[in-house]
C-alpha cells in the first residue's frame, strides 16, 4: 500500500471520531484563536477548502465567508461534512484529489488549508502550492493551519525517510495500525515554500498549532 492510499484509507476508517482531536481541553483556548482567525480572514471572501474532512474548519470559515468550495479526496468524509446542514447557498462539498483540484469554472480570492500540510511528502509541496494558487485570484488570501510536535504529547515519530518526511504509527479503536506520513515543517520551510509567490507572510506558532496567512503578488 502507498503511504498516499495509507492515509486515505486511514481518514476514511477514522472519519466518525475524527473531530475528537479537537476536544481536548488544553488545546481549547488555542483553538478558539485560531477560529477567530479564520472568521476573521475570511469575512467577505469566497474561499476553497483544499482537504476538508469532516468539515469542521469549514463550518467556522462559512460563517464570515460569501462562499465557501470545499473539497476532500474520501467520499466518507464529505458524507460527514455534508449532514453538518450547513447553509448550501453558500458551501459546496465536492470529491477531488489535493495535489489536482477540482475543475471549478472560476478563481477564489482566498483559500483555506487546515491540517493537509503536515500529510504532503517535502517534494510534493511546491507542485500543491501551483495547483492551489492557480485556482485562486491576484493577491488572493491564503490560511494554512496545522500541528506543532509536542514531546510527550503528539504521537511519537517512528521513522525518517532518505527525504526527511516522518512518520508515526496511528491506531484506530480496531486495533488496525497504520504508518501516517505527518512533518512538523519549521518557519524557516513554509517562508522558503511561499516567498517566491507572496508579498505578505505571517507565521504564528502555539503550543500545539501553527499557522501560515498570506497574500499573493498581483500577476
Amino acid at each position: 500500500m502507498s503511504r498516499e492510499t495509507s492515509l486515505i484509507t486511514y481518514y476514511a476508517q477514522r472519519a466518525q471520531v475524527y473531530e475528537r482531536v479537537y476536544e481536548k481541553p488544553e488545546r481549547r483556548e488555542q483553538l478558539d484563536s485560531l477560529k477567530d482567525l479564520v472568521r476573521v480572514t475570511f469575512d467577505g471572501r469566497t474561499v476553497m477548502e483544499v482537504a476538508c474532512g469532516t468539515g469542521y474548519w469549514t463550518a467556522v470559515a462559512a460563517e464570515t465567508a460569501v462562499h465557501v468550495t470545499a473539497f476532500d479526496v474520501n467520499e466518507s468524509v464529505l458524507a460527514l461534512a455534508r449532514a453538518k446542514g450547513l447553509d448550501s447557498r453558500r458551501v459546496e462539498f465536492l470529491l477531488g484529489d489535493a495535489y489536482e483540484p477540482p475543475a471549478f469554472g472560476k478563481r477564489f480570492d482566498a483559500a483555506l488549508v487546515a491540517f493537509w500540510w503536515s500529510h504532503m511528502p517535502r517534494k510534493r509541496v511546491r507542485g500543491f502550492l501551483g495547483r492551489l494558487h492557480a485556482a485562486l485570484r491576484p493577491t488572493a488570501i491564503v490560511l494554512c493551519l496545522d500541528n506543532t510536535f509536542v514531546p510527550g504529547d503528539s504521537t511519537p515519530i517512528t521513522r525518517t525517510d532518505e527525504d526527511g518526511n516522518t512518520f508515526q504509527m496511528r491506531r484506530l479503536e480496531d486495533g488496525r495500525e497504520f504508518e501516517v506520513l505527518k512533518n512538523y515543517p519549521t518557519e524557516e520551510n513554509l517562508r522558503e515554500a511561499i516567498t517566491p509567490v507572496a508579498d505578505v507572510a505571517e507565521v504564528k506558532w502555539l503550543r500545539h498549532y501553527w499557522m501560515l496567512r498570506y497574500r499573493l503578488r498581483a500577476r
